[in-house]
């Protein structure tokens, strides 16, 4: 009658250590996730901070650099042509130009004062120049000097050997344009862009290059001429 005693202490015996062992198992596991989960939390902090700033610095910093640059006036903001652009509308036939006689063709055209000094003179040739210096696309463009009766001979035939188409002024471009000038037309026959000549010599290069850039840039984006 002892030996069934025996077998339930056994048991009991077996069981307080079966529970023993699981209660430290839970222990363990307690412990074991406490002390992970904090490193845990921490490392996903740190990615969503990151994350943020990432996203922060993409979106919101070429912001900030674009209000600098205008700020600053780093950038030229929408300057798109040297010379001054004519707002009224003005054709070459208001002028008495025959459009036809260029063949679709874009023209600088140099409305000359009533007398031609020294400067005058040298504003011809730079602007001749200027024309010249489009190479490729000479082809595509005159350069048409309006003038009345105001050259020497040998002053007239120098001009007939160059690259000039010369026209008269008629009534209507002493009416319309009264200061000599330097315009430019489209081969539409519309007159766009008007460029100031410069009153002193020194100031002849920096006319040239604002009379190229503007026709390198028009024909650059132009579908006709």
């Amino acid at each position: 009658m002892i030996q069934p005693d025996d077998n339930i202490s056994t048991t009991e015996s077996i069981y307080s250590s079966n529970q023993g062992s699981l209660l430290s198992d839970a222990n363990l596991a307690t412990n074991l996730h406490s002390n992970v989960n904090p490193k845990s939390e921490n490392t996903s902090n740190q990615k969503n901070r990151r994350s943020l700033l990432l996203l922060l610095t993409v979106f919101i910093l070429p912001l900030l650099l674009a209000k600098l640059a205008l700020d600053n006036q780093w950038l030229n903001v929408g300057v798109t042509n040297q010379g001054k652009l004519i707002t009224q509308p003005l054709t070459l036939d208001e002028l008495g130009i025959d459009n036809k006689a260029f063949d679709k063709k874009w023209l600088i055209i140099y409305r000359l004062p009533n007398t031609c000094p020294d400067i005058c003179l040298h504003s011809i040739e730079t602007v001749h120049n200027s024309y010249v210096a489009l190479g490729k696309d000479m082809p595509r463009v005159s350069a048409v000097l309006l003038k009345d009766d105001i050259f020497t001979d040998q002053q007239s035939q120098q001009l007939s050997k160059s690259q000039w188409t010369i026209l008269a002024l008629t009534p209507q471009i002493k009416d319309l344009i009264k200061s000599p000038q330097v315009l430019i037309a489209d081969p539409l026959g519309n007159v766009i862009l008007t460029h100031q000549l410069p009153k002193q010599e020194k100031l002849q290069a920096v006319f040239s290059k604002a009379i190229i850039a503007d026709m390198k840039k028009l024909l650059k984006y132009s579908k006709v001429g």
